[in-house]
């Protein structure tokens, strides 16, 4: 242990005498000569111990306390540290912090300023996957029932992993051989800080495509990485990995690392394949193994139907080797038909002369037409002489009594006609135009309201307070202001005739317009 002397606090200017007492200094400057002294003594350490009470400040810090069986330290990572640790620290977690020692002057306290944290061993790391697995499991996340059936053939498939890496080589390689798909790959990286929260966005993004986008949605998703250690692998520990695998609507296949290594997204995905090759060969059949199958489902399917055919042959020979020949059957039918056509022919002419019969006698008793046209001819001969004679005659009595009369008495007779015309139908445009008129309509009680250029006015909502007005009676007109501008809704119009709340005052001037008729009010 460094000891280091009271008297190297102090320059040598500042020294005190040794004649006299020990100077005297503030506690201010005590702290910052103890501060100076622990960070020159401890400038970079590595402390291994349990984490105590992490508290991750909403300013972004992380304060905690570092201990062991014997003695523990408080120890500050700055929010810019806190970003670059890949794990949260939780109680009781066994960890190795890299930083300097320096101390709290507020509180008289050292403290680590930490600058990385690790585990401390692969113990630790799996006791912490351990008790995660158990918390996730306990919320239903690898529960049996909520997992999806793979699609026998997709049409997209969608892979999340690095792009720089041999795994999405491998996977498209495996799918040429297999049967080609369409592959969307999102890439992430697969290690390192912020990895764990681009995984899940990944996940998410597939999952948040719709048909509508010119994106295709995908139809299986892999999540691939290669091997590695423990600490390499630990990305996909994550909660927030683990909760993206176990929401995804689309059936999702897990491929981190070889064979032997095992990830909580494992337990949370559809389906786990042991290797990035093997999930490509979980997502697509082989294609020439369904050629196979189907040429061969071909070949049975055609042998079964000819044998289907082949035993309903031989049944239907069965069962007419004990039917009598057809010809036999229709010797009677023939023959009887035959007797049949005979006996229709016979009733047909037997049927044909009786009624050959009956119009003969019926005709007997009817007149010959020629002797009925004969007899119309004769009649209308008649009448047409008889309506010759009455037109002639007719004639001569008008062309004697026209020529009787004068160019003069003619032109008369016809110019008082057009006048006794023309006067009925003045007469009765006048009762017509007399019936439509509004003042008849004034002469029921109603009123013609005006303004002041004479223009009827129809509707209330014309009017305005303080406007000159010209109210038309039967009898006459009487002049008018509007003192109040309360417009009726149209329910109350409706109901109450369209009813206005206004006070009308008379003028003392009325203009009449036959005579004097008196005040109105």
């Amino acid at each position: 242990m460094r000891i280091v002397m009271a008297d190297q606090f102090f320059d040598s200017s500042e020294r005190p005498d040794l004649g006299n007492n020990v100077a005297e200094l503030s506690v201010g400057e005590v702290a910052q000569a103890i501060k100076r002294t622990l960070e020159g003594a401890f400038d970079r350490v590595r402390v291994r111990g349990e984490v105590g009470r992490p508290n991750y400040h909403g300013s972004g810090h992380l304060y905690f306390t570092l201990k062991d069986s014997d003695a523990a330290m408080d120890a500050v990572a700055w929010r810019g540290t806190v970003g670059k640790i890949s794990l949260r620290l939780e109680e009781g977690m066994e960890v190795i912090v890299t930083g300097r020692i320096s101390s709290y002057a507020k509180s008289s306290r050292y403290q680590i300023v930490v600058e990385s944290v690790e585990l401390a061993g692969e113990g630790a790391l799996l006791k912490l996957l351990e008790d995660r697995r158990k918390n996730l499991r306990a919320e239903g996340l690898f529960d049996a029932d909520a997992k999806k059936e793979i699609p026998f053939l997709p049409n997209v498939i969608g892979v999340v992993t690095s792009p720089t890496g041999a795994v999405i080589r491998d996977i498209l390689h495996r799918l040429e051989d297999r049967f080609p798909r369409r592959v969307l790959m999102w890439p992430v990286p697969v290690q390192g800080d912020g990895a764990a929260q681009k995984i899940a966005a990944a996940i998410n993004g597939f999952n948040a495509l719709t048909a509508s986008d010119e994106i295709p949605r995908p139809d299986v998703l892999i999540v691939a990485r290669g091997g590695g250690s423990l600490e390499d692998l630990w990305q996909f520990n994550e909660e927030v990995v683990v909760r993206a695998v176990a929401n995804s609507d689309i059936p999702l296949i897990s491929a981190v690392g070889h064979e032997t290594d095992t990830t909580l997204i494992d337990y949370a995905a559809d389906r786990r394949a042991p290797t990035p090759t093997a999930a490509a060969e979980m997502a697509v059949p082989v294609r020439s193994e369904l050629l196979t199958q189907v040429l061969d489902d071909e070949r049975r399917l055609i042998a079964g139907i000819s044998r289907l055919m082949d035993e309903r042959r031989n049944y239907i020979e069965g069962l007419a080797r004990g039917l009598p020949r057809p010809t036999v059957i229709l010797e009677g039918a023939m023959q009887s038909l035959d007797f049949a056509t005979e006996r229709v022919g016979h009733l047909a002419i037997r049927e044909i002369e009786r009624c050959e019969a009956r119009i003969a006698a019926v005709g007997s008793r009817l007149p010959h037409p020629r002797e009925v046209m004969t007899k119309a001819e004769a009649e209308l001969t008649a009448r047409i002489e008889k309506v010759s004679i009455a037109i002639r005659a007719f004639v001569r009595e008008r062309t004697s009594s026209f020529v009787s009369l004068s160019a003069a008495e003619r032109l008369k007779g016809a110019i008082e006609r057009q006048r006794l015309d023309r006067r009925n139908r003045l007469k009765s445009n006048i009762q017509l135009l007399d019936s439509l008129s509004y003042e008849r309509v004034l002469d029921r009680g109603y009123a013609l309201i005006r303004n002041e250029k004479g223009d009827p006015i129809m509707r209330s909502i014309e009017t305005r307070p303080l406007q000159n007005v010209t109210i038309g009676f039967s009898d006459g007109t009487v002049s008018a202001t509007i003192n109040e501008d309360k417009l009726s809704s149209k329910k109350e119009a409706s109901s109450h005739t369209r009813t206005k709340q206004r006070s009308v005052k008379t003028e003392k001037n009325r203009s009449l317009s036959r005579g004097d008729q008196g005040s109105l009010f």
